[in-house]
């Protein structure tokens, strides 16, 4: 039996046996599917592990290792499906402002993607962990947009725009991006950034979530919670290194890595956990 190429494994996970048209429809299914499917997840980050970005990379990491990954992982290998199936796609660069002034600059440390279908412009997002949005979202509207969680809508001020999502009855801006055109080296640098710098959030963290229907789950180093659609979020603190494999193995889906610091860098997420109570 002939060996399945990256790109049919990668449509297999998604739940395709032949390679869907390039239509808004299956924008939208590609995108609910893949944040379904793969997780998003820092643990090369919390090892101090480099994250390379390059594609062979990130299909071996993802595909074939089990594992997920952040933004630029994650868009990268959604983007490089799209132009592959024959859409209009180009990658986008942002700044993260969440949690904090949306008019803040800290840098250009997530990626995203463009999509033009019909002459209609889309921005396409499978890689902002626990808030990451479930359909691709009409660029050129201020309007409220529906997807398969949580409403978004994007603002724009003459030169940027800004994504925001309607969490309960607030509205929480994201991140803010434009539509400059980027370079490889453009994406290495943030990515440099998110993975190496001592004051990313990332570098000794761990981030991971995965969406379900009507479901998000979040793991923000030992905080696990699990966030549905019009009822109270189930939040807890994670009290043991088995129980905190057992979150990412069986709840995400994630291959754990076989990496002899491991259960040693988890357990000091735990041992926090602890501290703070």
């Amino acid at each position: 039996m002939p060996r399945l190429t990256h790109r049919q494994l990668y449509l297999q996970r998604l739940g395709y046996d032949t390679p869907p048209p390039p239509t808004l429809q299956t924008l939208q299914q590609l995108q609910l599917r893949h944040v379904c499917t793969f997780a998003f997840e820092s643990l090369s980050t919390l090892l101090r592990c480099p994250v390379p970005i390059d594609l062979p990379s990130i299909e071996q990491k993802v595909l074939l290792d089990g594992r997920g990954g952040y933004c630029f992982e994650l868009n990268h290998l959604f983007l490089a499906l799209l132009q592959d199936l024959g859409f209009e796609a180009r990658g986008l660069t942002g700044w993260v402002v969440m949690g904090g002034p949306v008019d803040a600059r800290t840098g250009r440390t997530h990626r995203l993607s463009l999509v033009t279908l019909e002459g209609v412009r889309y921005v396409t997002d499978v890689g902002f962990g626990g808030m990451v949005p479930s359909s691709p979202l009409q660029l050129d509207t201020e309007a409220t947009q529906a997807t398969a969680h949580e409403p978004y809508r994007l603002t724009f001020n003459g030169a940027d725009y800004t994504l925001w999502a309607k969490v309960g009855e607030e509205w929480r801006g994201l991140y803010v991006f434009d539509l400059q055109v980027q370079a490889d080296r453009d994406y290495e640098i943030g990515n440099w950034y998110v993975s190496t710098h001592p004051d990313s959030v990332f570098v000794g963290q761990l981030k991971a979530a995965l969406l379900a229907p009507g479901k998000r789950y979040t793991l923000n180093n030992a905080h696990f919670a699990v966030h549905c659609l019009d009822q109270p979020s189930e939040k807890r603190a994670i009290e043991s290194v088995d129980e905190l494999l057992a979150v990412l193995h069986g709840t995400l889906g994630i291959r754990l890595p076989a990496h002899p610091l491991l259960r040693e860098s988890l357990n000091g997420l735990v041992m926090a956990i602890s501290k703070e109570a």
